[in-house]
């Protein structure tokens, strides 16, 4: 199949945004909790539809009382966290265009994301990223007002609610109401993984047509009384604000949580679905088992492994008109269902049942493994240019492996040399101030996404890499990094892989270790202290995670040589974004050394 499609399921009046979502649940459950915020007992208090509304609508008079105009470009820059959400919602009600910096972010970057959005304002979360945006405005000379989301005083929320006092009611509907589906309602900028960051124009229609279908595409989610989730991704994300406006659709509970909080608040919060990346579930697994091994028990940990991961794929090719479960499967599956896979699923709070995994692909076995403890992973696909969800899998209708089905009102298109097309809701208006950056991502009214991928017989899309990723060995192999990384990543010692080979005789890889586990490995194995990470007993076991992930291949795509790193990949030394995506080149340009030694002779 060269084409799949999904038609749009609901449709919104061309003069409707994102604003009127929330207006619709509070005129139908003004008591409905939208979020949960926890206070200095660590205890989680409900915000309800009408509480929420009156804090958006005062912070909006305050923009509207600062000069803002609709269509006006305010900066944010902050953690994941409840104000940051309704500053976002805030800007909307002021008819103005939410522009997302990453709190990680350098001055530079910063200074080029004012620049070239014409940012007014700044919200900041705290005194420091207040520094950065001060430094960056005095590098561009650009006047920007700023406002912080702690503390009291005049540059505070307080003061931008004082600005407001005197804005009408009717002022601020004017400006809520004058931008519509086709109006920019958000620019995104890029990683600047290849280049300056481009500013990605996301409209209030790409928002609010996602945010009022999904329901429709995944009721086991989204309908059900009393759904709610925690949400730990950086909102600068695209993918997080969307599912942030999906549930002021759909009136869902949302709480805000950390990378490092997230299983403390998991425990407390008991979300009942949640949007993770692949890193999330590999921990949580390789967590298990090492406390299964401390205990003793690591070898019913891995009976039971063998079951959830045996029982999810017979369940997959009954689906497919095959044979299901067998009877002695159905009978061990339900013995661990009662003794080992609860304790799976305490580690996300107990209550989950449904997880979207997105930014990079996931283990097909870790999606099986889960799946049969009881909590359904389901693979999705997108990038910024989409609004995030350009394809996933859904409850019934679920291929394990790949990223699924067309989100509805979109269509997908495998071009000639492979890569993923798209069209529809989701994608978005062009490049801001960028128009040859933009007429090079089109083609026919397609945009190409850069991703190589295949599309089967039932319209199921699956990524096998990047287009530039792709690797052409000395001996002209072409030759997909992607899988490779992800089978190993499975050895619960290995954080991150980058696969190299162009235009080399043979594959290779360089390979970091996970602290954590390397800590619970060495005291299972008696050992008096953490190896180094070239200790022959590690490189053993990394050869183990090689040959499984060569067993996958033909021969020339094979790993030949691998090299061990002292230090893991992170955001600081930037060779990860904020999302948790490798910087391929920038590691491989700071680990040249360690590339030319895999070559060596």
């Amino acid at each position: 199949m060269r084409e799949s499609a999904t038609d749009l399921l609901v449709h919104l009046p061309e003069g409707s945004n994102t604003t009127d979502l929330l207006l619709k649940v509070h005129a139908e459950a003004p008591g409905r909790p939208l979020y949960a915020v926890k206070d200095e007992q660590g205890r989680w208090q409900d915000i309800s539809a009408a509480q929420f509304l009156a804090q958006v609508s005062d912070l909006a008079k305050g923009l509207i009382g600062l000069g803002v105009q609709p269509g006006d470009s305010v900066a944010v820059m902050s953690r994941t966290r409840y104000e940051w959400t309704l500053v976002d919602v805030a800007i909307w009600f002021a008819g103005a265009v939410t522009v997302p910096i990453y709190e990680t972010s350098s001055a530079s970057q910063v200074e080029w994301i004012l620049q070239d959005s014409g940012a007014s304002h700044v919200f900041v979360e705290d005194a420091r990223k207040a520094a950065v945006v001060r430094a960056a405005a005095a590098a561009s000379g650009a006047g920007v007002g700023l406002w912080l989301m702690e503390g009291g005083g005049p540059e505070s929320l307080d003061g931008v609610r004082a600005a407001g006092a005197p804005v009408t009611d009717e002022e601020l509907e004017a400006a809520r109401s004058k931008p519509g589906l086709a109006d920019v309602a958000s620019m995104v900028y890029t990683s600047g993984t290849t280049g300056r960051p481009k500013g990605c124009e996301i409209t209030h229609g790409n928002f609010a047509l996602f945010a009022v279908n999904v329901p429709e595409f995944l009721p086991e989610m989204l309908k059900p009384e009393g759904s709610s989730t925690l949400m730990f991704l950086p909102l600068a994300h695209v993918l997080a604000r969307a599912v942030q406006v999906g549930c002021i659709a759909s009136g869902i509970r949302l709480g805000h949580s950390s990378p490092n909080d997230l299983m403390e608040d998991m425990a407390s919060f008991r979300p009942t679905f949640i949007l993770a990346v692949p890193r999330i579930f590999e921990k949580i697994h390789a967590g298990a088992a090492a406390k299964a091994e401390a205990a003793g028990k690591g070898r019913l940990f891995r009976a039971a492994s063998a079951t959830a991961i045996a029982y999810s794929e017979a369940t997959d090719r009954a689906r497919r008109g095959g044979r299901g479960p067998s009877p002695a499967l159905r009978a061990r599956h339900a013995v661990f269902d009662r003794l080992l896979f609860p304790r799976v699923r305490a580690a996300f709070g107990g209550q989950l049942k449904i997880a979207i995994s997105g930014a990079s692909a996931l283990s097909p076995t870790l999606a099986h493994f889960f799946r049969g403890a009881g909590i359904t992973v389901l693979e999705g696909y997108g990038l910024t240019e989409t609004t995030a969800p350009l394809s996933v899998n859904t409850v019934p209708l679920t291929r394990v492996g790949s990223v699924g089905l067309p989100m509805p009102g979109t269509s997908v298109r495998i071009a000639d040399d492979g890569e993923v097309l798209a069209s529809g809701a989701g994608v978005f208006r062009g490049y801001h101030n960028n128009p040859e950056a933009t007429a090079e991502a089109f083609a026919g009214g397609w945009f190409h996404t850069g991703d190589v991928g295949t599309l089967d017989d039932d319209g199921f899309l699956t990524i096998t890499g990047r287009k530039k990723d792709l690797l052409v060995t000395a001996g002209g192999k072409n030759v997909a990094p992607g899988p490779l990384e992800e089978k190993i990543r499975e050895h619960r010692l290995v954080s991150q892989v980058v696969v190299v080979g162009e235009g080399r005789p043979y594959v290779a890889a360089l390979i970091t270790l996970d602290e954590e586990e390397m800590a619970a490995w060495a005291r299972e194995k008696g050992l008096p202290a953490v190896p180094a990470a070239d200790d022959p007993r590690v490189l053993e076991q990394v050869q183990q995670a090689i040959d499984a992930a060569n067993a996958t291949v033909s021969r020339a795509e094979q790993i030949r040589r691998f090299r061990t790193l002292g230090r893991d990949f992170s955001l600081e030394s930037g060779h990860l974004t904020a999302t948790l995506k490798l910087r391929r080149n920038a590691v491989i340009a700071d680990h040249a050394a360690e590339v030319e030694l895999l070559y060596a002779r």
